[in-house]
């Protein structure tokens, strides 16, 4: 009777501590608010699985908006962010949500639209010449409409181009950038998109790149750093490791080593 009851003693422990050891393993992941960009592109199947096989940290994505990815860091719902809207991702540091900002690459934005361009943006001298050739002729347009650091610099280049967009050629979809070129698609419409969701899309119909070169195009991307003091229960350790991954030489090596269809979309910059 003692031997049978050591073995089952010893058979609960055993178990016990597989059980714990299966939590902590659970553990070993963040949950990371990005893009619909950097996912639709297929970016972070490529690079997380280096990640992970280097620290043995998982990461999550949740694909949103720019502006909704900062307002899940606001609430604490996130470990760490990556987005595209410089200039609101350091507001969101001096607004103390985050400790640290840092470069991690760039792309850049273009416009598609109908394969027969009835705007004629196509020999345009600026992107705020061709904004202001679309207004202009009333030929549709679909805009994310989602507060998306791309439907954010959508909106800055029809300010550059002294336009007020709106009326029944302007779509505002609040959508992603997929769903947006998909519905473009299906009106023959133009559209604002990143590089990366433009070469990854498989749905092109009629759409054809018509603009693209402009300096105000540049599209950079950003790792945010989420402040401890602020939300002390996010796992801040494992997010580092993640953080500073993003611009280590392996992980920018990473980044640049990812293509769709022979093509690098994204161009590692961390300083």
């Amino acid at each position: 009777m003692k031997t049978t009851t050591t073995l089952i003693t010893a058979s609960v422990c055993t178990t016990a501590l597989a059980w714990s050891a299966s939590l902590l393993a659970d553990d070993d992941f963040i949950t990371l608010a990005s893009t619909t960009s950097t996912e639709n592109s297929g970016l972070f199947d490529a690079i997380i699985p280096t990640f992970t096989e280097a620290t043995g940290i998982d990461v999550r994505v949740v694909a949103v908006g720019t502006g909704q990815a900062f307002e899940i860091g606001r609430r604490g719902d996130a470990d760490s962010l990556l987005v595209h809207d410089t200039a609101g991702e350091e507001q969101f540091v001096a607004d103390g949500y985050a400790t640290e900002r840092l470069d991690v690459m760039y792309n850049d934005f273009v416009i598609v639209g109908p394969s027969d361009d009835p705007a004629g943006i196509s020999d345009s001298e600026s992107v705020a010449d061709a904004f202001a050739r679309i207004a202009e002729s009333g030929s549709p347009f679909a805009s994310r409409g989602d507060d998306s650091g791309t439907n954010r610099a959508e909106l800055r280049l029809w300010e550059d181009a002294g336009v007020t967009p709106q009326g029944e050629w302007y779509r505002e979809l609040g959508s992603g950038m997929g769903p947006t070129l998909n519905t473009a698609a299906g009106m023959d419409a133009y559209t604002f998109t990143d590089r990366a969701t433009w070469v990854a899309f498989d749905n092109p119909q009629n759409l054809t790149l018509l603009f693209e070169g402009d300096e105000a195009l540049f599209n950079q991307y950003g790792s945010l750093l989420l402040s401890e003091e602020r939300h002390p229960h996010l796992k801040h350790d494992l997010a580092a490791q993640w953080h500073q991954w993003l611009v280590s030489e392996e992980g920018q090596q990473a980044i640049a080593d990812f293509e769709v269809d022979g093509q690098q979309l994204f161009f590692p910059n961390a300083k």
